[in-house]
């Protein structure tokens, strides 16, 4: 269930504009090909699909890269909710890897349990083919704006 806060800090202008970024990522998202594919109140969907470079000898998806791709969705699930020229700085996250992943496409939803005015607690849960392959939980902070010096 959603919290009705954040229905009412929901601005989905914004989780569009991050929905067409796929087509101009850069650094780290580019590499590892991370999409979004759903905003909502609250909520984020995001896929990256299995490629060889993003496997370990031993044919599994590298923990380093479900652990990424954890990080990134944490942040970004927020900014919908945020004011403009604020930022989202992760602080820690906890993930606990559950099963390999060596083909197919990873499906990250990231989901809000609490937000304040400065922090947000996000829960994150990664599946490949159907079956739950990552857990994991953050907390970020919300700055504003940097102010020049």
């Amino acid at each position: 269930m959603i919290d009705r806060k954040l229905q009412s800090t929901y601005d989905a202008g914004v989780a569009e504009r991050f929905l067409t970024m796929n087509e101009k990522l850069t650094g780290l998202p580019e590499f590892l090909g991370i999409r979004f594919v759903e905003f909502g109140p609250g909520r984020l969907r995001a896929e990256l699909e299995v490629r060889p470079e993003l496997l370990t000898p031993f044919g599994n998806m590298h923990g380093g890269v479900l652990s990424a791709a954890c990080d990134h969705v944490l942040g970004c699930v927020c900014y919908p909710h945020m004011k403009p020229g604020q930022w989202a700085a992760t602080t820690e996250f906890k993930l606990n890897l559950l099963a390999p992943v060596s083909e197919g496409t990873v499906v990250a939803e990231a989901e809000i349990a609490s937000m304040t005015r400065t922090t947000a607690v996000v829960q994150i849960k990664i599946s490949n083919k159907g079956r739950v392959v990552c857990l994991a939980q953050g907390t970020v902070l919300i700055r504003e704006p940097k102010t020049p010096s």
